[in-house]
């Protein structure tokens, strides 16, 4: 007994040991890790055009769908979609319709967390998922990735690094999701800059949010209507990201 005694401490001395060590080499890769830069998100296109893109942040409000994808039909034009996986999973049908339809189909994580509160590999899984699912119905991976809630904290920056991702906030936001955020409210916080940054250097190539609400829907031919007048023309990011500060298209 007294010998088993003895050999159980050595083993337990010897597992704390290995323990210690290994807690001391994950440590030093977290630290090494933590401290690589990450890519910032792109927030606008700075380019003397007049190209606009609308982004649209989908994890409900599949009614509203038809009709936004009608206005933008009548207005020729085209838009970049965020979905979440969950949606795109019980909405199949309705994303080929929305990608046959002309509109950039893109990657908002699969279950809309925060991403600030995950780990960096929670995320890569978020993305990586809806990747798959987004893939498997349009036949098209996704490479942009807009964070849930707009949180731009590093475990997400670097999850979408690692995946070759590029990161999507914006420059304008709607803020339609409010229920105090009108048709008229939300025309004026979209409208009212484009027009006051018309032309100048570095100030078109904005990024737009929005997501599929009632009002939105109600907003929308406005503010296609004006800002088409204004000169305008709105096209998905990939095509918008081809433009430099010049606004000369990158080969």
């Amino acid at each position: 007994m007294f010998i088993n005694l003895r050999i159980s401490r050595r083993i337990l001395s010897f597992g704390g040991i290995f323990f210690l060590l290994l807690a001391g080499v994950l440590a030093q890769r977290w630290v090494a890790t933590s401290n690589t830069p990450v890519s910032k998100p792109i927030e606008q296109i700075k380019t003397d055009q007049k190209i606009m893109a609308l982004t649209i942040n989908v994890d409900w409000g599949e009614e509203f769908i038809p009709p936004i994808l009608d206005e933008l039909d009548k207005k020729k034009a085209f838009v970049t979609f965020f979905v979440t996986g969950r949606w795109a999973k019980k909405n199949p049908e309705l994303l080929k319709e929305m990608f046959n339809r002309g509109h950039q189909i893109e990657n908002h994580g699969y279950s809309h967390p925060h991403p600030d509160q995950l780990s960096v590999g929670a995320n890569r899984e978020e993305i990586k998922k809806t990747e798959s699912i987004i893939e498997g119905i349009i036949g098209k991976k996704t490479h942009l990735y807009a964070p849930p809630y707009g949180e731009k904290g590093v475990p997400g920056l670097r999850a979408a690094d690692e995946l070759g991702y590029k990161t999507i906030l914006w420059t304008l936001d709607t803020v339609d999701w409010r229920p105090d955020s009108t048709p008229e409210i939300i025309i004026k916080r979209i409208v009212n800059p484009a027009i006051r940054f018309g032309i100048k250097p570095n100030k078109s190539g904005a990024i737009v949010l929005m997501h599929p609400k009632a009002n939105t829907v109600k907003a929308l031919p406005v503010i296609l209507e004006r800002l088409t007048l204004e000169g305008y023309i709105f096209q998905p990011l990939d095509k918008l990201i081809t433009y430099d500060q010049s606004g000369d298209t990158t080969s």
